[in-house]
């Protein structure tokens, strides 16, 4: 099997365990370890693990003026990042999350013209413009009997902003990526977002009553904690040495796939009318701001 193939599966599959985070991580939740203590639980075992990997990696001095990248990197994606998500997965269905969260490549062209001056292009704004046109029917009318979503239309607002927090995640952190290893900066990236955490889910944390939890919850706390933040880190690094970022990133569309059909499998949601149509609103969104301008070719002379 050749790189080129070891990457792809290594994107595959980091995306397989994105989609079914959706489902796990809000079996532990409200029941076993509420929100907050939950994205604790998640920050600080990311911390810990990034940064004994970090000892294996060569040593690379930080600029001092590159640390306030790294401090907004921590904010919108270890800190506002994670604590939207898990709030929005708390009262929301993890299809209802998993698909609004594919509105990130929109909201980082959205980002990406406000901050970095990109070239507006028309197909892209009629994308942008269909896009959030099927976020707002999903969010305002995304409503179903589904067990363990006491609030679908706020625990969807939240998700929407964690897409936000974590779009701006990806613009800032592009300014450090081009220069370091990734794991060099990216335990700091998690203290930051461990301080920013802690005052938020301390009192939760310390009320998780961990004698009575089942074996599976358990499993479940391991599988977000290695899997979905650690894990798929290393295997969208590995991605990234040998195939292009936009290969990688189109990955995510999958993830509402893996979502759906797990969930739907474990019967934790279901399908209806509304999602449908706001999933065809979205990816179409997605398609034309992903699509590339065209090019005026001019034929060379030999």
């Amino acid at each position: 099997m050749n790189n080129r193939k070891v990457a792809l599966f290594a994107a595959f599959l980091a995306t397989i365990v994105y989609g079914l985070n959706y489902t796990i991580a809000k079996d532990v939740m409200p029941n076993f370890v509420k929100p907050n203590g939950f994205i604790l639980l998640r920050v600080a075992g990311a911390l810990l693990l990034f940064w004994i990997a970090g000892i294996f990696v060569k040593k690379e001095k930080i600029e001092l003026k590159d640390f306030k990248y790294i401090f907004l990197a921590g904010l919108f994606g270890a800190g506002l990042n994670m604590l939207t998500f898990f709030w929005g997965l708390n009262l929301t269905t993890p299809i209802n999350a998993s698909v609004i969260t594919v509105m990130v490549p929109i909201i980082v062209f959205v980002i990406s013209v406000i901050f970095l001056k990109e070239k507006l292009i028309r197909h892209r704004i009629i994308g942008v413009m269909i896009g959030l046109l099927g976020a707002i029917v999903l969010i305002v009318y995304g409503h179903d009997s589904a067990v363990n979503a006491p609030d679908i239309v706020t625990g969807n607002i939240f998700v929407f902003f964690n897409a936000i927090f974590y779009s701006i995640y990806l613009v800032t952190v592009k300014k450090l990526i081009s220069k370091y290893n990734p794991l060099v900066f990216v335990k700091w990236i998690y203290l930051i977002g461990f301080l920013i955490v802690l005052p938020f889910g301390f009192q939760d944390f310390l009320e998780i009553n961990w004698i009575s939890m089942p074996t599976s919850i358990w499993h479940s706390i391991l599988f977000v904690v290695i899997g979905t933040t650690f894990l798929t880190y290393i295997l969208n690094l590995f991605a990234l040495t040998k195939l292009k970022p936009t290969t990688v990133s189109a990955f995510v569309y999958l993830q509402p796939v893996v979502a759906t059909a797990f969930a739907l499998i474990l019967k934790s949601d279901s399908i209806d009318v509304i999602k449908i149509i706001a999933v065809v609103f979205i990816f179409i969104g997605v398609y034309l701001v992903s699509k590339p301008p065209k090019s005026n070719f001019k034929i060379s002379k030999k």
